[in-house]
């Protein structure tokens, strides 16, 4: 089996929401930055507070899981510091929410 992927772009991400596919969408940037704009579909966990809420992630560590952020930089850290606590499965989303406003749906504000 190979290895998963550190980054996925945009576009498998909308493919896998659109079919359906069982994946936390984790969203680690910070409260006032997920009221402007987010993705229905993502669960808030503000990087800030991941150490201290990290359970909430869940216990089943082979889960999949796709961090984003702003432009993709603390997704990345995230997703590298998740792999560390033993979720093997775990992958940033290249360019962030902005490439997602770019790429999948233009009408969201961009910040």
């Amino acid at each position: 089996m190979p290895e998963f992927p550190l980054e996925v772009d945009c576009q498998t991400v909308s493919r896998k929401l659109s079919a359906g596919e069982a994946f936390l969408l984790l969203d680690c940037r910070e409260p006032e930055e997920h009221k402007t704009v987010n993705i229905t579909a993502a669960q808030l966990l503000p990087m800030s507070q991941m150490e201290s809420r990290a359970s909430e992630v869940g216990a089943d560590k082979n889960r999949e899981i796709i961090v984003h952020c702003h432009h993709g930089g603390r997704s990345l850290r995230v997703a590298k510091w998740l792999r560390a606590q033993g979720y093997p499965n775990v992958a940033s989303m290249a360019g962030g929410i902005d490439q997602w406003a770019v790429e999948i749906d233009p009408k969201l504000p961009r910040y």
